[in-house]
């Protein structure tokens, strides 16, 4: 399979086709990006996670089960799963819609 331009565009082609109550916030990729997914802030208060490649796939379903799992354990805030995206023709992966958490980025961290 060819290499899958993740960008804003995409991300609001998804939004907009699978979740219409969201299509009119803005996007806008997120600055410091890991390299499993792409990260894109949804309005203020959301965000959109794409998996970089295959191989990452299957984290978007372990997230959705295990995340309100270990919330409530931890001593900090993880992101809580808002909406799981269906692959399409365009982007063959499921993908997420998170609440968004205010803060620096784990890379920053020393």
């Amino acid at each position: 399979m060819n290499k899958i331009r993740i960008d804003e565009k995409l991300a609001r082609c998804l939004v907009a086709n699978q979740f219409p109550q969201w299509k009119n916030l803005s996007i806008q990729a997120v600055e410091d990006q890991g390299w499993d997914n792409r990260t894109f802030r949804l309005g203020d208060q959301m965000l959109v996670r794409l998996p970089s490649a295959e191989r990452y796939a299957q984290q978007v379903e372990k997230e959705h089960c295990w995340l309100p799992r270990l919330a409530p354990l931890l001593p900090l805030q993880i992101p809580k799963p808002l909406a799981m995206g269906e692959p399409v023709e365009e982007y063959p992966w499921r993908w997420s819609i998170y609440r968004w958490l205010e803060g620096e980025s784990a890379a920053t961290a020393r």
